[in-house]
């Protein structure tokens, strides 16, 4: 065990940080803080969401905090974690646990109040540090060695730690992509190959967190291929063919200050609209995850800088400015034009002054020209949509009514 004292961080000292301290505290409840907060501090990131563990059973933790006036939502009560709420912040507080029986896809824990315990069920070392309010560093297991060597490392063994939950095999990839430096460790890369096979077995939805968590690191290419040339990437991502392709809508992604996981998870794909479809299904995407996919992954419309205006108008109002982004990033991604791009860059921005043409026709203008009401109506009022659009949209409504009575005539 090493122990570090280290200078306490803004975040542990801000007022909102301070109240859930001194709920617990008034309580005698231990605690300190765990995961990425601890993690980005050592190397000197900036934290985003504190995360807490404490020695005390999940209710006296409620207790203490609601007797200090604080909202308390019952996240995980049954599985130890309860999330303070402290000046609109959100503190996920989970109470120490050593596995009482793992089956590979989940464990059956038991509440305990040591320290060690709780560190040795985690997957891996960095994730095994703990941090006192007042600024103790606890090292079980070496991890700040190897978080600042960039080398991620399992507690104990390797297969051990894969054999209890196997999504820890795509934690250490996600991982790696976040805070690994080459070459990976060595031995839990090859427990990872060992074992990909088990990879099926886990749940959709466990498999779609992690997959777009690794999307949303600075660049995850080179992690994807380790997955391929491992074998890693053939059992539960055999679709991402098109590593290159995310190399350049990473690049291009990053000059523009953006990052959007399922963006780079469409550009790993074939332009193929079926294998996106069925790629969406397996990780159980929501509907519109799904569409969005399904569109940047086999676009229908052929977007390039060389439109001119009238072309950029048609498709801007065909795909919309919500959608925009996407398929020009895409399109650009699939190219070989450089990440700088101007003409790119001036395609991509083309929303910001555009204003929807509203089409100046409804169907009740057809039925008054003596259209039956029904398919007849839709059918019209789409012919004289492309008419009005293919002429740049610069019709009125009278000329768009006397286009249309031309054609019921």
């Amino acid at each position: 065990m090493t122990e570090l004292q280290i200078e306490p961080q803004p975040w542990m000292t801000s007022p909102q940080t301070r109240a859930v301290l001194g709920a617990l505290a008034a309580g005698g409840i231990g605690v300190r803080f765990v995961g990425g907060c601890v993690r980005d501090a050592v190397i000197g990131r900036k934290i985003s969401d504190i995360d807490l563990a404490t020695d005390a059973p999940p209710q006296r933790v409620v207790e203490s905090l609601e007797a200090s006036g604080l909202k308390v939502i019952p996240t995980g009560l049954a599985h130890g974690t309860v999330t303070a709420v402290s000046g609109g912040a959100p503190y996920e507080i989970t109470t120490l646990r050593h596995d009482v029986e793992t089956d590979g896809r989940r464990a059956i824990v038991a509440f305990t109040d040591d320290w060690e315990a709780d560190a040795a069920r985690r997957d891996f070392t960095m994730n095994a540090l703990s941090l006192e309010p007042g600024g103790l560093l606890h090292d079980p297991f070496g991890g700040i060695d190897d978080l600042r060597a960039g080398r991620v490392r399992f507690v104990g063994d390797p297969r051990q730690r894969l054999t209890e939950d196997v999504l820890r095999l795509l934690r250490f990839f996600r991982f790696h992509a976040h805070y690994g430096k080459p070459p990976p460790d060595g031995e839990a890369l090859a427990a990872c190959r060992d074992m990909a096979h088990l990879l099926p077995q886990l749940s959709a939805e466990r498999v779609r967190v992690e997959l777009l968590k690794m999307m949303s690191a600075p660049d995850p290419a080179p992690v994807i291929r380790l997955m391929r040339d491992e074998g890693v990437l053939d059992h539960f991502l055999a679709q991402a063919t098109a590593i290159d392709r995310l190399d350049r809508m990473v690049a291009i992604e990053a000059g523009l200050g953006l990052c959007d996981p399922l963006r780079r998870l469409a550009a790993l794909l074939p332009v193929d609209a079926d294998t996106a479809r069925h790629l969406a299904q397996g990780l159980r995407l929501s509907n519109s995850e799904r569409d969005r996919l399904v569109a940047m992954a086999a676009s229908e419309i052929a977007l390039s800088p060389a439109l001119d205006d009238s072309a950029r108008r048609r498709a801007l109002y065909a795909v919309g400015a919500a959608a925009w982004p996407d398929l020009v990033l895409s399109a650009w991604a699939a190219g070989h034009d450089k990440p700088d791009n101007k003409d790119w860059q001036t395609l991509f921005n083309e929303t910001q002054d555009w204003k929807r043409p509203e089409f100046p026709l409804t169907g009740r203008d057809a039925k008054k020209l003596g259209v039956e009401q029904g398919a007849a109506v839709g059918e019209l009022l789409r012919a004289a949509e492309a008419w009005w659009i293919e002429g740049d949209f610069r019709a009125d409504r009278q000329e768009c009514l006397a286009w249309l009575a031309r054609q019921v005539g």
